[in-house]
């Protein structure tokens, strides 16, 4: 079956937005986590959004696909030709190339994906889109981008746990830039 990996940027005190939804505000990036990035994909043949990451999201990184000279051009390629899914209760169409649309039942869908035969899907948010995949435990893998700044208030995406979530350590990796990768496997 395939595995629903994880992968965000949050604030080392847990948040991965500010109260003002500012979330590119602390995200530290370089050439190694980029790498890292396109490593994390190479075993990825579907990505997962929630409608609200997806507009700003599926747009920015369609640009920078076509442009060759922007440093994340190849990263831009990658998240450009994965096949995507958005999550959403409004949306009938997909207005994205390579894009389709999911309605029904978070949890129900996601099961039906991975079950279908390929590689490994993946989900970058937004905060209230996993947080919702978490409260299902529909998470098989976690890599948190554990980013060197604290926030005094946003948003978690572990909020809406009824209980504790132990998940078990798989990796961590630092990068030049302070940010530190933690990667855990969900609890089955």
């Amino acid at each position: 079956m395939r595995k629903l990996k994880l992968q965000m940027q949050i604030s080392i005190n847990g948040f991965v937005t500010t109260d003002d939804k500012d979330e590119t505000n602390f995200k530290f990036r370089d050439d190694e986590i980029t790498n890292f990035d396109i490593e994390n994909l190479k075993n990825t043949d579907c990505i997962l959004f929630g409608k609200n990451l997806a507009e700003y999201f599926i747009p920015r990184w369609a640009t920078v696909a076509n442009n060759p000279k922007d440093n994340n051009y190849k990263l831009g390629q990658l998240l450009t030709e994965i096949p995507k899914v958005v999550f959403s209760k409004t949306l009938k169409v997909s207005k994205w190339d390579n894009t389709t649309i999911a309605n029904g039942d978070i949890a129900e869908e996601i099961k039906k994906l991975k079950k279908k035969k390929g590689k490994d899907i993946i989900v970058y948010g937004g905060y209230s889109f996993v947080s919702s995949l978490i409260r299902h435990g529909l998470i098989d893998e976690y890599y948190l981008l554990v980013n060197p700044v604290a926030v005094g208030s946003g948003q978690p995406i572990f909020k809406s746990l009824t209980s504790n979530l132990q998940l078990t350590f798989k990796k961590r990796e630092p990068f030049t830039c302070g940010t530190v990768l933690l990667c855990y496997t969900g609890q089955k």
